[in-house]
This record gives structure tokens, sequence and C-alpha cells, in this order.
């Protein structure tokens, strides 16, 4: 599975953004996906998952509430909608898949798209 995020930018705070990730192959509709961020000097965080048939999904805390994940199989796109941004959302944003056949955690990875958010 390849994977292309893009849809960063520089936003305000307060405002929304939309990143989408596309993959290629025909694995993506067994796969579970995820969207992880990395804060310049922080570790790589989980930011949500969705399922894949989107029957279930999670975020974290401090994303809740403001975040979305959704895919689109037929399309072989995940999305994360973002609003209410916060200076703090700023990060490098990377999608990432987890296939069943293959038994690991996230095993595959896109290139990432930044996101700036300024106050």
């Amino acid at each position: 599975v390849q994977l292309q995020a893009s849809g960063g930018g520089l936003v305000q705070a307060g405002g929304s953004l939309r990143l989408s990730c596309v993959a290629s192959g025909r694995a993506f509709g067994r796969c579970r996906m995820a969207w992880f961020r990395q804060a310049p000097g922080k570790d790589r965080d989980l930011v949500a998952t969705i399922s894949r048939n989107s029957g279930n999904t999670y975020y974290a805390d401090s994303v809740k509430g403001r975040f979305t994940i959704s895919r689109n199989n037929a399309e072989n796109t995940v999305f994360l909608q973002m609003n209410s941004l916060k200076p703090e959302d700023t990060a490098v944003y990377y999608c990432a898949a987890e296939d069943p056949l293959v038994g690991g955690t996230f095993d595959y990875w896109g290139q990432g798209t930044l996101v700036t958010v300024s106050s």
C-alpha cells in the first residue's frame, strides 16, 4: 500500500482544514486507517483511527469534538476534517494503514503534510 497525503497548509486559529490520503492498491478496503501527527521536537502521536468499514473510530482527547476521520473505500481515500484549529495542532500529519494480512501495526505510512496554525 502506498499512501499520499495532502491538504495541509497555513491557517489561522479557529479555522478549518481537510486532509486527504489516497492509497494505491487493492488492500485499502481491508485496512484500518489512521492519522498521526508530529510537532517539532516531539514524538509522533496518534490522532484518530477508523476501521475498515467506518464502524469504529477513535480520537485522541486533544482533538475529540474538533476533528473527524472518515473514509471512502470506493475511492481509496481517508480524510481528516479539522475544525476549530489551535496553534498546538501545528504538526506534520501522517496517514497510516494497518493491513490485517501483514499482521503488524500500521505497516504503511504516507509522506506527511504540514499543518501550521497561526495565533
